[in-house]
């Protein structure tokens, strides 16, 4: 199985309702768990276990690795603001420079929300509604996978 095909089993499985998903080539086992959570709580996660592995091993991995979460209802007035890259997690344009927001600031779109370094590009995410920021999600110079809550904003009414 190449690099190429798992990487659009992974597509498929994130894409689809499909929250778990096994397959055995000969003595090569993939076995893809994805977890759900919901804004504010912890963030989407896709965990590939790839190993020429018993399925008794993978069993016990899975059973040891395994997280509860709680369901949280969220506002209807609350819009969640995700991250639209991989990237490493900025709050300030410059490490001695001040956040671009702070929780209680009012926002409108447009508004410069964070940065999010990817490859080495700056990439500056902007606000796509208007509101107070409720809530930042994510620490400064953390890690961010593609679609992962970062900022709640209560909009507008």
């Amino acid at each position: 199985m190449d690099l190429e095909l798992i990487k659009k089993i992974i597509k498929i499985v994130e894409k689809s309702e499909v929250s778990e998903l096994s397959i055995q080539e000969g003595e090569l086992k993939l076995k893809i768990v994805k977890n759900f959570y919901t804004p504010g709580n912890i963030p989407f996660q896709t965990k590939v276990e790839y190993s020429p592995e018993t399925s008794q091993t993978i069993l016990e991995k899975s059973d040891s690795q395994a997280i509860k979460t709680e369901v949280k209802e969220q506002a209807t007035n609350v819009h969640t603001i995700c991250s639209p890259i991989v990237g490493t997690f900025y709050r300030a344009p410059a490490p001695d420079a001040e956040p671009y927001i702070k929780i209680g600031d009012i926002i409108s779109p447009g508004t410069v929300l964070c940065i999010v370094e990817a490859m080495k590009l700056m990439n500056e995410i902007e606000s796509d509604v208007s509101g107070k920021v409720v809530k930042i999600l994510v620490e400064n110079e953390s890690p961010v996978e593609y679609n992962q809550p970062l900022f709640e904003i209560e909009l507008n009414k």
